[in-house]
């Protein structure tokens, strides 16, 4: 068995080792990514149609962020301890994290993708829809839940093969996936006539794709952390430990599905345009926070192994070009799509009332994410380090604190405004509230390093 990857994460120069770790991820995400982009802007652009099915994909959509929220407890959260026991030696554990991963993965697509199918249309109601938009999104969800097995491997297992200091592997995991989800959209959405149901099924046999090769390398010899038939009997402490901090980031994919339950159902008393344009400024929000997800994903073994190996100035090297990476990406592009709210519309629709009404909602809705990559540096740096409930702290703190009570209350004296304002302020206090935390908590963090 080669550990020679592994091995690298503690010696190789940091920042080379950084990036040569979080571009395959970074690009494998920004592939990720038109899963969503290219289904809404090929759903946006069907003639008659394309403005009202794309608010009902819209509001599948925080149905599908709810249900791939779990894949998240083991791809952040077992994931990280699994490389912190690689760091410290011990195979046998990150064997059995691995294992127990997959046995909790196909636990979650038994109950979430039940619930979703036997409350399909009081959910979607719940959530936004309307008497226009409920068929599409019925269309929509009723096939991609088909799926949902697909989801939880391919996303919640992929993240072991970046423990591994496998990047590139990866990488290939959702490349092809994304690739022939763009090939086939436009098959079964025009040329076979099946609308957004098209769309779905692209999207399904995608992550089909995509789980086969995850499965295919973890079961391989190339593999130095094998998923193995024994560790497939669970252990209540592997699983116990695997919740405690896949909480957090469950906690940051889920809450963002609760956000969408509660824009969308604010902006129904608006009309389905406003819902219709949150979807796309969603999607924006997507083209910066998806990027940065992919680099997490590459500097997070890199913390959590050095952690584990107990040397502490490689973590604090880490931080700081991760820092300085995280917070300008985010502000550069989020202050374009501020600038230029029109180019981000026009990907979406031709529709010129929905353009219109991008451009005046858009630059409201972003303001306060100007400074999140603050907070997307200093949370996944205690996710990496192990610090679940700082972590889970946080991720509850700018979603259920802060911007459900202000999307229920800003809108009674701003009206429509009030809802795209309080996702702004939301962000900006939060982002700041977490960077306040990790200044204080980081060096106590570092005292207890066994160095």
């Amino acid at each position: 068995m080669n550990n020679l990857y592994e091995e690298r994460l503690g010696t190789d120069r940091m920042l080379p080792l950084v990036f040569r770790m979080a571009l395959p991820a970074v690009a494998a995400q920004i592939v990720n990514l038109l899963y969503n982009i290219v289904d809404r802007i090929y759903i946006g652009h069907i003639p008659g149609i394309g403005t009202d099915a794309l608010a009902g994909i819209g509001v599948t959509g925080s149905v599908i962020i709810l249900i791939s929220a779990f894949s998240s407890i083991v791809g952040a959260g077992g994931a990280p301890l699994a490389a912190i026991a690689l760091g410290q030696g011990d195979r046998e554990r990150a064997g059995k994290i691995l294992g127990n991963g997959l046995v909790l993965l196909v636990l979650f697509t038994v109950l979430t993708s039940a619930s979703a199918y036997l409350a399909m249309e009081p959910l979607l109601l719940l959530v936004g829809a309307s008497e226009h938009t409920l068929p599409y999104a019925v269309d929509y969800l009723s096939v991609y839940l088909l799926g949902t097995l697909f989801v939880e491997v391919s996303v919640g297992l992929n993240a072991f093969i970046n423990t591994q200091g496998r990047p590139a592997i990866a990488m290939w995991s959702v490349v092809i996936g994304a690739m022939l989800n763009i090939g086939l959209d436009p098959l079964f959405i025009f040329t076979f006539g099946m609308g957004v149901k098209g769309a779905a099924l692209a999207t399904v046999i995608s992550q089909a794709c995509s789980a086969l090769w995850v499965l295919l390398f973890l079961t391989s010899r190339k593999a130095s952390l094998r998923l193995e038939r024994k560790y497939l009997r669970t252990d209540r402490k592997i699983v116990l430990a695997t919740l405690a901090l896949g909480v957090s980031p469950f906690i940051m994919a889920s809450t963002e599905s609760l956000v969408g339950f509660v824009l969308n159902s604010s902006l129904k008393a608006y009309g389905d345009i406003y819902i219709s344009a949150l979807t796309i400024m969603q999607s924006a929000m997507l083209a910066v926070s998806v990027p940065l997800t992919g680099f997490a994903q590459g500097f997070i073994p890199i913390v959590s192994y050095n952690y584990g190996h107990g040397n502490r100035e490689r973590v604090k090297e880490c931080f700081r070009i991760v820092l300085a990476v995280m917070f300008t990406f985010n502000f550069v592009l989020v202050m374009f799509m501020i600038l230029f709210p029109h180019v981000v519309a026009s990907a979406f629709t031709s529709d010129g009332r929905l353009i219109a009404t991008v451009e005046q909602t858009l630059p409201l809705f972003l303001a306060g994410m100007t400074i999140f990559g603050l907070q997307r540096s200093c949370q996944n740096m205690f996710v990496a380090l192990g610090q679940a409930g700082v972590s889970v702290f946080i991720a509850l703190l700018r979603k259920v604190f802060l911007l459900v009570p202000l999307a229920l209350l800003l809108p009674r004296w701003w009206g429509m405004q009030g809802v795209f304002a309080a996702e702004s302020i939301s962000d900006a206090t939060a982002a700041l509230c977490c960077t306040l935390i990790f200044v204080w908590q980081f060096p106590r963090i570092l005292r207890h390093v066994k160095g």
